[in-house]
């Protein structure tokens, strides 16, 4: 839908595209009258968006509109994630060409799938489909700062096949529910030290091994590039266990507050009755086997970069908890700026995998972006942004997947800078975009453009 919708808007203003077989869009800006010679720019975004909601909220993604508010100087969502990452990027290329203030040489405004799911646009772009060596990425989230290199990702998935036995007589279902975290951006988010759903449902369900109980059903998270906010399980217990589980659920949501009250002090951990009808529950030894693995396996910062202060260089995300197919599914995601520390962290999440007797499939991954402190765009971004706002910007990089690794390696000699406006809360409904770096951040693209157009 969003492909076509671009297709549309583009013919409605006149503007030339073509659309490979992923469905990325390329379209071309002719250069403003003079600056025919100067060289190409390429504006780069993702057309997709992480489409996380709160529990309570009935929204259908695929066809509502998002419901916007403004907040003391913020654009957010109504229980939802926003879309600011990466419409934003996108809004500001397609505002160029309208803005005819603007003084630009040619433009090729690149518009990729899927960035969210796997980079399967940037992974899959065809060779020639972009002529540019000078490429402006615009899905960076912080006002004032230029990115020039990001980290690399891998993914880690556990598969368990489901073994049952029937329900034992006497006992009655209940729901195990964790909500209230703030989740994230599994990348960006993970240095805070937020609270994973899945990692305290197993904590949950371990403690209960006090009283006896079987598991009948696991469900948490909902993206590998996202915290898990929410996780639940179903479970059976007898009358006398159902009031000691009781009690030591509540204990144990006073520990975990307490541990998590300043990086995210709404969780909260409940058992209540669950209408479930199901009359078969795991087996003692997967239940055991699925509880133990989501304990064993890490989750956060596993260290830290030694050459860019507050950098996080490599962490894993304990990501998902899903039944699909008769198999019960752990997904993780790895990242690093070092591939080696990449492939090292997914060795060990496989391992644990495989010690817990179940499949451990590893995925390809995607390369992370080496910083070029001499790039000649990082030079003329810089200038324009002196010039602008008379100050320096930050130079950074960032611990997440930025599409910019790929296509330098699909167009050798690329040059590229990432930036954007100030975004918070990416990848949950906390989502929220600062109006007054928007103005901000599209004054610089003009600038930049102006600066590159100019080049001697």
């Amino acid at each position: 839908k969003i492909i076509e919708h671009f297709k549309n808007l583009l013919d409605q203003l006149k503007v030339k595209y073509k659309v490979d077989k992923s469905g990325n869009i390329v379209a071309f800006l002719p250069a403003t009258k003079g600056y025919e010679n100067a060289p190409t720019v390429v504006l780069q975004g993702h057309m997709d968006m992480v489409c996380e909601k709160n529990k309570d909220k009935d929204f259908d993604f695929d066809k509502d509109p998002i419901d916007l508010l403004k907040e003391d100087g913020w654009i957010t969502a109504d229980g939802t994630t926003l879309g600011a990452d990466n419409g934003i990027g996108l809004a500001a290329a397609l505002a160029v060409i309208t803005d005819a203030e603007v003084i630009h040489g040619p433009i090729e405004i690149l518009c990729t799938v899927d960035e969210e799911t796997g980079l399967t646009g940037a992974n899959n772009l065809e060779p020639g489909f972009i002529t540019g060596k000078i490429m402006l990425n615009m899905d960076s989230e912080e006002d004032g700062a230029f990115y020039v290199g990001c980290a690399g990702g891998i993914d880690t998935v556990a598969s368990m096949k489901i073994e049952t036995v029937h329900v034992t007589n006497g006992t009655a279902a209940y729901e195990l529910l964790v909500t209230g975290l703030k989740g994230g951006h599994s990348g960006l988010d993970i240095q805070a030290g937020r609270g994973n759903a899945i990692k305290i449902l197993a904590r949950a369900l371990n403690q209960l091994n006090e009283v006896g109980y079987s598991l009948a059903g696991l469900d948490g998270g909902s993206l590998r590039n996202a915290i898990p906010r929410e996780a639940e399980a179903i479970i059976f217990l007898s009358s006398d266990g159902a009031v000691k589980a009781e009690k030591l659920i509540e204990e144990l949501q006073g520990k975990v507050y307490n541990e998590f009250r300043t990086p995210d002090g709404g969780v909260k951990i409940e058992l209540k009755k669950s209408t479930s009808t199901t009359n078969v529950v795991y087996t003692d030894g997967l239940k055991n086997r699925i509880v133990d693995t989501l304990l064993a396996l890490p989750h956060g910062v596993i260290a830290m970069s030694p050459d860019l202060e507050g950098l996080v260089e490599t962490s894993t995300n304990l990501a998902t908890l899903k039944v699909i197919d008769g198999n019960v599914r752990i997904g993780t995601s790895q990242r690093s700026s070092i591939e080696s520390a990449k492939d090292f962290i997914a060795d060990n999440v496989a391992a644990i995998f495989r010690l817990a007797g179940s499949d451990a499939d590893v995925g390809d991954g995607y390369p992370g972006w080496k910083p070029n402190m001499d790039s000649e765009i990082l030079k003329i971004s810089k200038n324009a942004f002196r010039n602008l706002f008379k100050k320096e910007a930050e130079i950074k990089a960032i611990h997440a997947g930025l599409e910019c690794g790929i296509l330098e390696g699909k167009n050798p000699g690329m040059d590229m800078i990432s930036f954007g406006p100030t975004i918070q809360g990416a990848h949950s409904p906390d989502e929220k975009i600062n109006i007054e770096t928007v103005e901000k951040f599209y004054l610089l693209l003009k600038g930049i453009l102006k600066e590159i157009a100019e080049m001697k």
